[in-house]
């Protein structure tokens, strides 16, 4: 009797990865993600302030909207996004207006309320079977992240982390959050909140949820010098095992830059190498990253394509090593003329996009590594207002971010040349 419960035991135990992969959970098999017994590549959408949405009085700018613009990215063939999990602190912050409702408002104290804005948006991807990637902190400003961690942790002072810093200050403080113990508990303490959460809609734990594809650590998280790579990739495996001892169900991953912002490919190999890291991450910045100045994309574009190229081919190269999937999670360029006018030309983006399509689709048809690729980022129907720059309180967000330009590198509804391009990339036409 004993040794048949024995047996009946192994077999539950050896059938839950299967049980998993048929109930709509994203799961890897060595280089591949796997989605219903199925081989899974996606080209997606940073839409960080989906999570938001849901939290606006207004239905017309919060939930209306945001069932619109799922419908909207369904219909182009979209069913995966990357969102932002939480904000920490409010007010300035790097000279930055953070975004707003913020999770945990002080050290340990958490207004759990704001959750609610991600049960709606998880509740509305469950029902259109869309996919979201949700990362948990941040290495810059924008939402809090790890600034406010080391502002909490008296390692930079309230008079400090208000203003802009330089760039070597912001390096030097952000650095030290990898060795900073209490910061890194109160990470923890966010981490599991979140996974542990119960969605007010649903029911279920979000750790139980197959609308999640994956938890990531924190958006770009770098060690930013390299006395703290130690350090960073300590943290980086640790965080991963807390994710993984709390959920066992969803896929984790770093939302690293590649070797660009971890200082070194071989960094970059040893983060995505932990055997609790299921896929790797590059981001690719053609402005940020110097690879044009200014208004200049025309003149310097095609040095933007052989450098994004490069860059792809080497991590591709990277993951194949690592033998597992490779996503290029954010990608971005400016309209034409580095207008921010809703209705400027993207000629040259509409370029740029297919040619980093064409190396996603060519990988998909060998069953290569390059399973995703999610452009930066989804505007839907807001429009930037003429004659502000920046974000303020009470403007819609569209895909850049406060400290950004509003229009940069957002893709809005209306931007019909740029909808065809993904569309022909994702029906192969």
């Amino acid at each position: 009797m004993k040794f048949r419960v024995f047996i009946i035991v192994i077999v539950v135990l050896f059938s839950v990865p299967s049980l998993w992969a048929q109930s709509g959970f994203v799961t890897v098999k060595q280089h591949q993600f796997y989605l219903n017994n199925k081989p899974y590549y996606y080209i997606g959408a940073n839409y960080w302030y989906g999570s938001y949405l849901g939290l606006q009085k207004d239905k017309t700018k919060g939930i209306a909207r945001l069932r619109k613009e799922l419908d909207f990215l369904k219909s182009k063939g979209i069913t995966n996004i990357r969102v932002a999990a939480a904000v920490e602190g409010s007010g300035q912050i790097n000279g930055v207006q953070r975004v707003e409702n913020t999770l945990q408002t002080k050290q340990g104290v958490f207004d759990t309320n704001v959750l609610k804005g991600l049960d709606v948006l998880l509740t509305e991807l469950g029902k259109r079977k869309m996919k979201a990637v949700l990362f948990l902190s941040n290495n810059w400003e924008w939402t809090g992240g790890f600034l406010q961690y080391l502002n909490w942790n008296g390692l930079i002072a309230d008079s400090i982390v208000k203003r802009k810093l330089g760039w070597d200050e912001l390096r030097d403080y952000v650095s030290k959050f990898y060795s900073c113990e209490s910061c890194k508990a109160a990470y923890a303490a966010q981490v599991t909140l979140i996974l542990n959460h119960t969605n007010s809609i649903t029911g279920k734990k979000y750790k139980e949820d197959a609308a999640i594809m994956a938890w990531e650590l924190a958006n770009e998280p770098r060690p930013m010098r390299p006395s703290a790579i130690d350090a960073y990739e300590k943290w980086i495996s640790s965080a991963a095992a807390l994710i993984k001892s709390i959920d066992k169900k969803h896929l984790v991953t770093t939302g690293c830059e590649g070797d660009q912002g971890t200082e070194s490919m071989e960094v970059f190999k040893a983060i995505h190498a932990d055997k609790n890291i299921d896929y790797a991450t590059i981001h690719i910045w053609p402005k940020n990253w110097g690879w044009f100045k200014d208004t200049s994309i025309a003149a310097n574009f095609d040095k933007v394509v052989t450098n994004t190229t490069a860059y792809i081919n080497k991590h591709i190269e990277a993951a194949r090593q690592l033998n597992k999937p490779l996503v290029v999670e954010e990608f971005g360029l400016p309209r034409d003329g580095q207008s921010f006018d809703i209705n400027a030309t993207t000629n040259f983006r509409d370029k740029y996009y297919a040619n980093i399509f064409s190396q996603w689709r060519k990988s998909k048809n060998e069953n290569d590594v390059l399973a995703a690729c999610s452009f930066w980022a989804y505007g839907g129907t807001a429009k930037p207002i003429s004659g502000q720059t920046y974000w303020k309180h009470g403007d819609n967000y569209m895909g850049d971010p406060p400290m950004e330009e509003q229009g940069l590198n957002s893709v809005f509804n209306s931007d019909s040349t740029t909808w065809k391009v993904i569309e022909a990339a994702i029906t192969n036409q």
